[in-house]
């Protein structure tokens, strides 16, 4: 194994700017025979080798219901504005228009994804022309400033969703009002937006994505999908539950039909996201070879983290146990429940039994990607195609219009009102900033990024910006020393989301995995790296499932912390990490799947840091007579009710998940080694 690591901190302009160009290498000139599926200029910066492009594929705006009841009053264009660096007004706790935020570096792309079958209902609530229609009670409820109507109005939503025990059903207020018509001129205003901050120059600032959320949950066990198009030809309508019948393969179906053979030039996907909050009921067998192929081809990616959770594994430190896993990392932004009642806190009381922590024995197994992805290469030999080929992305699923706002400084929450300011400690403490999606693409367009996707190229983060690449073939030791590692990574191998048929090697599997640390900005650089390792999963002989995670390059033990009073970084790290590692339990027979987890040095969770704004520090010995002081402070000052920051002194040597401290990461798409059938 060949391993080289920079000092700490040492030259860190000097390498962001040389994996940039590395990675950029671009030919000097863009040609403009390029193939596009739509009328653009070609890029001016365009990369052979690729370069990663960093954005949110999962945001919403006042045109989802359960942003809009939560005072957000946000839409399209300002997402769109925020993405690109902009600041943004959103309610505070009481839900008045009083915070600003701002992200700390532009986006490369984004997606809006609002609650596709909801668009028309909620447009007719929000600006009814009826007088029946003004004085509907939901509608009502749905623009009421006081929370708790606002969150039976919630209820009401959801149930109309088939998110309870009954069937979907659109809302009565569409007796009164024209909700069919309206769908579809929210689905325009939707599509004209993303035409509006599209850049179709040769600059290719910025890219948006037509997309809208497929909003399954029966019985709060959440299917969701954010269906993403490629460019501008789209379905006449977002296909919902109210026309699959809450089936998720009739969703690929439709989209197929409709997008795929029906309108020349149109090509979509869909993304599962928090299989977490799923119940199991994400990933389940295919039924028909059909399903399958539609899984296959509808489905290269999963959303691994955003705001409500990570899903790559679970483990649980107070009993020392995970879910299939010994992985200690796995405790990772962990929601203790396993489904969406894990949003039912309110002035610090859990008000649904749902929403309580769910034992490592009673958790399912599928909730959790690794899981799905062992099970996956076991079933290609029955299936002869593995089902769950998933490429990784993040994402913040945000409710507030702050697309990628997935920092933990300054982070103001992803709920509207009700988890903005204290009350995100109080009643969302569980829940984190989310993460990023990126994409290896040539350059910034529509078809560069959805091709990446469509191949799998993409990984995901926690919300900072370290920069990864992984290969997987036949590499020399001396790899991490070659002038153009990403040349070399193409040339005698495949990228991240590639498939190895076992039969091509010459031997071991072998991979070229290198990283750079998140430079940050000048007010905040980012995090050391302190290590790589390298997750195998794989199936035997006899259908036996396996992991294990391999250390392969840094120091997992390099003694860094953070300072417990300013949450400063104490201690070193690597600016940069590369390695070449061959796979020691290799077995040509056998299917496997391999991905690299990037981890940075520790750092505070956004909740450490607000807990110390507001005068809690979690690590002293003070904390709870801190917390009685700013509680009291809270409900003086800003009408807060119940004990506002009693989380702060959570500990987690008591927690199975939670600890004041994190490691923020980022986790390449997998890479396949197949054997014959």
């Amino acid at each position: 194994m060949n391993k080289t690591s920079l000092a700490p901190l040492k030259r860190l302009t000097n390498i962001a700017i040389t994996l940039t160009l590395s990675a950029f290498c671009a030919s000097a000139f863009a040609s403009d025979k390029r193939d596009y599926t739509e009328d653009r200029e070609a890029c001016s910066q365009y990369s052979i080798n690729k370069r990663p492009l960093f954005g949110d594929l999962h945001i919403h705006s006042r045109l989802s219901f359960d942003s809009y009841l939560s005072s957000q009053r946000n839409g399209p264009d300002e997402v769109y504005n925020y993405a690109k660096g902009l600041p943004l007004t959103v309610p505070g706790a009481d839900g008045e228009q009083t915070v600003t935020a701002q992200i700390d570096r532009p986006l490369d792309f984004a997606a809006l994804t609002d609650h596709g079958e909801f668009l028309g209902q909620v447009d007719a609530c929000q600006s009814p022309d009826s007088l029946l229609g003004k004085l509907w009670p939901m509608c009502m409820m749905s623009r009421a400033q006081n929370l708790w109507v606002q969150l039976i109005a919630a209820s009401w939503w959801t149930s109309l969703g088939g998110q309870t025990a009954g069937e979907p059903s659109p809302s009565s207020v569409c007796l009164f009002e024209d909700c069919d018509g309206r769908q579809i001129s929210v689905w325009n205003e939707v599509q004209d937006a993303a035409e509006r901050h599209y850049d179709r120059s040769s600059d290719c600032s910025f890219t948006t994505f037509v997309g809208y959320e497929y909003t399954d949950a029966s019985n709060q066990n959440n299917l969701h999908r954010n269906v993403i198009f490629r460019n501008e030809h789209t379905t006449k309508a977002p296909i919902s539950i109210y026309e699959t019948g809450q089936s998720v393969v009739e969703l690929w179906t439709q989209l197929e039909e409709q997008c795929i053979k029906g309108d020349e030039g149109c090509d979509v996907l869909a993304i599962p996201h928090n299989s977490n909050l799923s119940g199991g009921m994400m990933f389940k067998d295919p039924k028909t070879p059909d399903e399958l192929r539609l899984r296959r081809s509808m489905e290269p990616l999963v959303e691994l983290v955003q705001h409500k959770g990570a899903s790559e594994c679970r483990f649980d430190r107070l009993s020392g146990r995970g879910v299939d896993t010994t992985d200690e990392l796995c405790d990772f932004e962990q929601i203790p429940a396993d489904n969406l009642h894990m949003l039912g806190s309110v002035e610090g009381e859990m008000r649904s039994d749902r929403g309580e922590e769910v034992s490592i024995d009673d958790f399912a197994r599928r909730n959790m990607i690794r899981n799905v992805l062992k099970d996956g290469v076991a079933l290609r030999s029955k299936l002869g195609e593995n089902p769950f080929q998933f490429g990784f992305i993040g994402s913040t699923d945000t409710h507030s219009a702050t697309a990628g706002g997935a920092q933990e400084k300054g982070y103001v929450g992803h709920l509207g009102r009700r988890d903005s300011e204290y009350r995100n400690v109080q009643d969302h403490f569980v829940s984190n900033p989310g993460g990023h999606a990126v994409v290896w693409a040539e350059e910034n367009s529509r078809d560069a990024i959805f091709e990446a996707m469509r191949r799998r190229e993409t990984y995901a983060t926690s919300g900072t910006r370290p920069i990864v690449r992984f290969f997987g073939g036949d590499y020399p030791a001396d790899a991490c020393t070659a002038v153009n590692r990403a040349e070399l990574g193409y040339d005698k191998g495949v990228p991240m989301g590639g498939v190895i048929e076992s039969a091509e090697l010459n031997g071991p599997a072998r991979f070229l995995v290198y990283a750079q640390k998140d430079a940050g900005t000048a007010t905040h650089p980012g995090y050391d790296l302190q290590r790589i390792q390298i997750i195998k999963g794989w199936a035997d002989a006899e259908g036996n499932m396996h992991e294990q995670v391999f250390e392969v390059a840094g120091n997992p033990n390099n003694g860094a912390t953070v300072d417990p009073n300013s949450c400063a970084a104490v201690g070193s790290g690597y600016s940069e990490l590369c390695t070449v590692w061959e796979d020691p339990k290799f077995k040509a027979d056998e299917n496997a799947f391999y991905y690299a987890r990037v981890v940075e040095n520790p750092s505070c969770r956004w909740s450490t840091l607000q807990c110390l704004d507001a005068g809690v520090n979690p690590f002293s010995d003070q904390c709870e007579e801190q917390s009685l002081a700013a509680s009291e402070k809270a409900r003086e000052e800003q009408g807060a009710s119940g004990e506002v920051y009693k989380n702060c002194c959570r500990s987690a040597e008591n927690e199975a998940f939670y600890s004041p401290v994190i490691q923020e990461r980022a986790w390449t798409s997998p890479i396949w080694i197949q054997s014959a059938l």
